[in-house]
């Protein structure tokens, strides 16, 4: 069967250094994703680097399940690719690429994956998973910009 891809780009005014750090912090993904998925760091205090491995208990459509995250590629602030060794996917490879623009960061991300079971996978997908994952994406993206918004300065 063949893979999906889930492409998105957000600009945020935030500098590279802090919008890495934020996207590199295992901590943040239950920030970012929708309360439904539960997610859960089992690894919080990993040292993030090429190597590390996170693991993480997520729910899909109330059903608990496990996800093991490997980074396969880490070059701070610049870029960063977590891979799933084990999870609910055939495939999920996630390439975050961060893009300085003025006094902001372009944030690019490319999320490569297929779902096991062939071709009831590929039905799963058109019916529910693919809809499902877009609208995670959309909320990711709502609360990146809600997370990483320029702090305004306060009058008075």
């Amino acid at each position: 069967m063949a893979d999906h891809v889930l492409e998105s780009r957000l600009w945020l005014a935030r500098p590279r250094p802090d919008v890495f750090a934020f996207l590199a912090d295992p901590a943040n993904l239950a920030r970012v994703m929708p309360p439904s998925f539960r997610v859960r760091v089992l690894t919080p205090h990993v040292r993030m680097e090429a190597g590390a491995v996170v693991d993480f208990r997520i729910a899909w459509l109330g059903l608990p399940l496990s996800w093991r995250m490997f980074v396969r590629e880490w070059d701070p602030p610049y870029r960063f690719v977590d891979v799933q060794v084990n999870g609910p996917y055939a495939r999920w490879e996630h390439r975050h690429r961060l893009l300085e623009q003025g006094e902001g960061t372009w944030v690019e991300d490319r999320v490569t994956y297929r779902l096991p079971a062939g071709l009831l996978g590929h039905a799963a997908h058109a019916l529910l998973v693919g809809r499902q994952l877009r609208a995670a994406w959309a909320y990711r993206r709502d609360r990146l910009i809600a997370l990483l918004a320029p702090v305004s300065a306060r009058a008075g």
